[in-house]
C-alpha cells in the first residue's frame, strides 16, 4: 500500500480542515477506499497509486481555492472534488468582493462559483440571464448587485418586476389597493431589499420611485433607462411579455433575468418566454447566460437532500 503525504504550508490547518474535522469527512466519503489521516500541519493518504494520484490533484486545487478565498466550506468541495477543471469553479478574486453592506452589519457578497459568475457576467455585459433552481442565490445575488449599482451611482433606480401569473386576471378580487395586493407575491423581493437596505430608507427610496416593484404588465409602454431592471420568474413569462420586456431597455440600464426552466406555471401549450429568449439570444454579443445548479443552494443543509430525494423519485416515473 502507497502514501501520499501532502504538508500545509501557511495555511491554517483548523480552518481547512474544518470544525471537527468536517472537511476531511466530505474528502472520505468521496474517496472511500483511501485511508485518509488528518493530524497537526499533514494530511495522509494510503491506497492504490491512481487513486492517490487523483486525490493529491484534487487536494492541491482545494488549497489553491483556499489560497485564494481564504475560505472552505461544503460546496465548494463538492464543486472542487466534481469539476473537470478550475474553470468550473474558480472565479477572479474580485467576484468575490462584498457588494453589499447590508442591514446590521451583513456582509453580502456572491457564496458559490456560479453566483461569483454572475456577478463577472454582469459586470461584463448589459443583459444578462440567471437560470438555475429555487434557492441558488440567483434573484438574491442579482438584488445585490443592483442595490451596489445604486450606492456607487451607476445608475439612478432600481426595477423589479415579475409576471403575476398565479393571480392571473383575478387581482380586482383581492382585498385592498394594488400594492397591498402586489406585496405578498414581490414578497421574495421586499425580502432581499431589507437585509440590504435599512427599513426608513428603503421606504423613502420606495415613495420617491428609486425602487419601483411592479408587476410584468406595468412595464408595458416604457423605455427603462439609467436603471438596474431584474426581471424574475422569467419563466412564467410568454413569448409577447419577453418581447416586450427585453425591448424597454433604455440608455445605461443593466437587464438581469432570472428563471427556472422547471418551475413553469403557464397554462399548457404555452411556450416559456424565458425558454424561447434563452435560444435565440445565445449568441448575441453583449447577452451573458449564467446556468446555477443544486451545488449554489445556500439553504439549510437538508434542502440539498431534499432536491435529491425528489430528483431520485422523479427519474423514476
Amino acid at each position: 500500500m502507497n502514501e501520499v503525504i501532502i504538508e500545509l504550508e501557511e495555511i491554517s490547518p483548523k480552518e481547512f480542515f474544518g470544525a471537527q474535522n468536517a472537511h476531511i469527512e466530505i474528502l472520505k466519503k468521496y474517496f472511500p477506499k483511501l485511508k485518509i489521516v488528518a493530524r497537526g500541519n499533514k494530511i495522509k493518504a494510503f491506497g492504490d497509486d491512481d487513486l492517490l494520484e487523483e486525490f493529491d490533484r484534487r487536494l492541491k486545487m482545494l488549497l489553491t481555492h483556499f489560497v485564494k478565498y481564504n475560505k472552505l466550506d461544503e460546496n465548494v468541495i463538492e464543486r472542487v472534488l466534481t469539476s473537470q477543471s478550475s474553470d468550473d469553479y474558480s472565479t477572479s478574486a474580485s467576484s468575490g468582493e462584498v457588494l453589499v453592506h447590508g442591514v446590521g452589519g451583513k456582509l453580502i457578497k456572491a457564496q458559490t462559483a456560479n453566483q461569483r459568475k454572475l456577478v463577472e457576467s454582469m459586470r461584463a455585459n448589459d443583459m444578462v440571464f440567471a437560470i438555475g433552481p429555487a434557492g441558488t442565490g440567483k434573484t438574491y445575488t442579482g438584488v445585490a448587485l443592483a442595490v451596489q449599482a445604486l450606492k456607487n451611482k451607476e445608475v439612478k433606480r432600481i426595477i423589479l418586476t415579475r409576471p403575476a401569473v398565479e393571480a392571473g386576471e383575478n387581482l380586482g378580487f383581492l382585498p385592498g389597493d394594488l400594492k397591498e395586493k402586489l406585496d405578498p407575491y414581490m414578497q421574495p423581493l421586499y425580502d432581499a431589499l431589507r437585509d440590504m437596505i435599512p427599513a426608513e430608507k428603503l421606504a423613502m427610496y420606495i415613495e420617491n420611485g428609486t425602487i419601483q416593484i411592479a408587476p410584468l404588465a406595468f412595464m408595458r409602454g416604457r423605455t427603462l433607462d439609467n436603471a438596474f431592471v431584474i426581471l424574475d420568474e422569467g419563466q412564467n413569462t410568454t413569448h409577447n411579455q419577453m418581447k416586450m420586456f427585453l425591448t424597454r431597455m433604455g440608455k445605461n440600464a443593466k437587464f438581469l433575468l432570472t428563471g427556472d426552466p422547471g418551475q413553469i406555471d403557464l397554462p399548457r401549450r404555452t411556450i416559456s418566454g424565458l425558454k424561447e429568449a434563452l435560444l435565440i439570444l445565445k449568441n448575441v454579443e453583449g447577452v451573458g447566460m449564467i446556468f446555477l445548479d443544486d451545488k449554489d443552494v445556500i439553504r439549510h443543509r437538508l434542502v440539498k437532500k431534499v432536491i435529491e430525494a425528489y430528483k431520485s423519485i422523479e427519474h423514476v416515473d
